[in-house]
């Protein structure tokens, strides 16, 4: 198409309206055969596309956003009354007012550093131009009603115009100096008449955004900005949502405050705000390296469990051992397969894992390597996680309330890690429960009533109340309770006992690390993982494979549960059904660990070994031995067989699994 030269925004109308009436005419009929002829209406276009068509108009649009995005918004209502037009003859076909263009610059020359910064890299260069941000919602503001536009009348040439209200006027009308009407032949009238009923109002919003922490170096401090939302844009985010924002730089006076300087703050004044939510978990994995997946489970075909273990010697690899803990942390990073049933409940796939042990035992390295290993993740200890604790709270700026997120809020959909978890602050216990448990946190503060969510993973480590006694309950140990203790999955205490021989092997696991030379480049899945590889392993897995379990794995969890049953006390028979639920959940992660997408009498029986680690005081199986000091074995798949015999004798029905297994064959 051929490009026009016009430098006035109102003489780009026409051309934008053809451009829409072109290329969007399927937005226009649904907007058309809406209801409602007073809400305001988005439409969406591609910056890309525009750059196509109209590349000197998308270059204005970039440089000058403010008067040419409102003269979109006006070729959206002359479009809009066009197809109206053409469908009278239809019905339910309603003329609307208000309607404004969204700009997406999804995979147009916009998305490059100098035009999307993060926000810590917002400077004074980006005002006035169409920028983009990204960030998490961390405040989210009560919608209000702000006065958008009203018109004026010029006394001497009877002409009326639109005057908007300034953001760094704190929001005034300023009228002009003189009569902006006809600019070739302008009258030079300086008396307005304002014009009765033409003062029109919107929702108005702000929300603050801040940079994710994982974009951050060492060190950093993550950054905030104000967004400002208006109509159609309020109430489409909440706090912990992640976000891309596309609006206009420019700045606001702060609140007058008592012997504070009041500056000019930056804010964004939103056009665009797209949720990333779903495709924050999204990571870049090529059809190779699924191809080496398959060839590394290939090659382990006949002893999978010794790959599951090469797998796993990849988790924290410069802490010695531990190999229950690092199953643990697999497992867990994993997750389960959410379940809804007819009625709605939902039963949480993601797991929760608490380490418990004497200083010095590892804790603090597992917590900051699953960190790295998840594709999002918060970091925080029970006291220093900001003024929100680990949930949520209201906080008072500028006057008004807003609800400020906490650490699992802000983790929703991927991992918080929680270290110093005993010392937590006394509101977040009382919340935690509902956060772990239902997955969400409800809010009902300063008037305040919303549901926030917290699907996420939470990694958990603390130390013992004083000297660990094994004859004393886990609550006792700990200053966590008994309900509290029952939202984790898998708890795993780590007592630094004496053994001279397991001290020797690691005092020379950690000598040799420190040699200069041991660098292992080696890219064999067969010998080591990278990190790099192992958190898109442990994605891929946990997005592809969703397991069923087999009648075989149905049967030994049952019976494990029913043994559970008999053998607890009328107190800790409460927490057992939250147990069968941890043992589907760890033997659905574990049998995508494997590769897998049914649950074999393997998974069941390894989640049954993780479970029995938890239960130090309860254990019905005494096989596991102090966590701590668990290694890997030469030959785990023989070593599984032993532990497998010794479950099913304590489980009382090795014959009846021998038969069944004769039945499959």
């Amino acid at each position: 198409m051929e490009v026009q030269l016009q430098s006035d925004p109102w003489e780009w109308e026409k051309p934008m309206a053809t451009y829409l009436l072109r290329y969007h005419s399927d937005q226009l009929r649904s907007i058309a055969s809406s209801p409602d002829p007073n809400l305001h209406y988005p439409l969406f276009i591609d910056f890309a596309e525009l750059m196509e068509e109209h590349p000197h108009l998308a270059r204005l649009i970039f440089s000058q956003p403010t008067p040419y995005l409102q003269a979109f918004d006006n070729a959206a209502l002359l479009s809009h009354r066009i197809v109206v037009r053409d469908l009278e003859q239809e019905k339910n076909v309603v003329e609307k007012n208000f309607i404004h263009v969204r700009i997406n610059i999804s995979g147009s020359p916009l998305e490059c550093s100098e035009t999307f910064p993060t926000i810590g890299r917002v400077r004074v260069q980006h005002r006035g131009i169409l920028l983009t941000v990204k960030g998490t919602v961390i405040r989210s503001g009560a919608i209000k009603m702000h006065e958008g536009e009203r018109k004026y009348m010029c006394n001497k040439c009877k002409k009326s115009f639109t005057v908007y209200p300034e953001v760094e006027a704190r929001n005034s009308i300023s009228l002009p100096s003189i009569c902006p009407m006809q600019k070739l032949k302008p009258c030079g009238g300086t008396n307005f008449q304002y014009v009765e009923n033409t003062i029109v109002c919107h929702d108005y919003q702000e929300i603050k955004i801040q940079e994710s922490t994982q974009v951050l170096g060492v060190g950093a401090i993550p950054r905030s900005i104000l967004v400002i939302l208006h109509d159609d844009l309020v109430d489409v985010v909440k706090a912990g949502d992640d976000v891309i924002v596309t609006g206009l730089l420019t700045a606001k006076w702060s609140p007058e405050l008592k012997d504070v300087r009041c500056d000019l703050d930056p804010v964004l004044i939103a056009n665009n705000v797209r949720r990333t939510n779903q495709l924050k978990s999204e990571m870049d994995i090529s059809d190779d390296l699924v191809t080496k997946f398959k060839q590394f489970w290939e090659h382990f075909k006949d002893a999978p469990l010794k790959g599951r273990n090469a797998i796993l010697r990849g988790i924290c690899p410069q802490v010695f051992g531990l190999f229950t803990v690092k199953l643990a942390v697999a497992l867990t990073l994993i997750g389960g397969v959410q379940h809804v049933d007819a009625s709605g409940t939902r039963v949480r796939g993601e797991s929760h894992l608490l380490l418990v042990g004497d200083p010095g035992t590892g804790k603090s390295q597992f917590l900051k390597f699953a960190a790295k290993l998840s594709n999002r993740s918060v970091i925080t200890t029970g006291l220093g996680s900001t003024s929100a604790g680990l949930t949520v709270t209201a906080v008072k700026d500028g006057g008004e309330w807003m609800l400020e997120a906490g650490a699992l809020v802000l983790a929703d959909g991927g991992l918080c890690c929680i270290d110093e978890f005993d010392s937590m602050r006394e509101h977040d216990r009382a919340t935690i429960h509902e956060a772990m448990e239902q997955q969400t946190i409800s809010v009902a503060k300063a008037g305040l009533v919303t549901t926030l969510s917290t699907r996420t993973t939470v990694f958990g480590a603390t130390n013992p109340k004083g000297q660990y006694d094994p004859d004393q309950p886990l609550s006792v140990n700990t200053t966590l309770s008994g309900p509290l203790l029952s939202r984790f999955d898998i708890v795993l205490v780590l007592l630094d006992t004496k053994n001279p021989e397991w001290d020797a092997v690691v005092s020379s696991h950690i000598l040799s690390e420190a040699e200069p030379d041991r660098a292992n480049n080696d890219e064999d899945l067969a010998k080591v993982w990278p990190l790099s590889t192992l958190k898109r392993y442990l994605h891929y897995v946990k997005e592809t494979f969703k397991p069923v379990l087999t009648r075989e794995a149905e049967r030994v969890i049952s019976s494990y549960y029913q043994l559970q049953r008999k053998s607890a006390t009328h107190n800790a028979a409460r927490t057992t059904v939250r147990m069968l639920e941890s043992l589907i959940r760890l033997a659905q992660a574990h049998a995508r660990l494997m590769f897998r997408n049914e649950v074999t009498r393997l998974d069941a029986i390894t989640a049954i070994l993780c479970v029995e680690s938890s239960m130090t005081t309860s254990a019905i199986v005494d096989c596991i031995g102090n966590a701590l000091h668990s290694n890997f074995t030469e030959n785990p798949d023989q070593e599984y067989a032993k532990q497998e015999r010794l479950i099913l004798e304590k489980l009382g029905s090795i014959d009846d699994f021998s038969d069944m297994n004769r039945m499959g064959d």
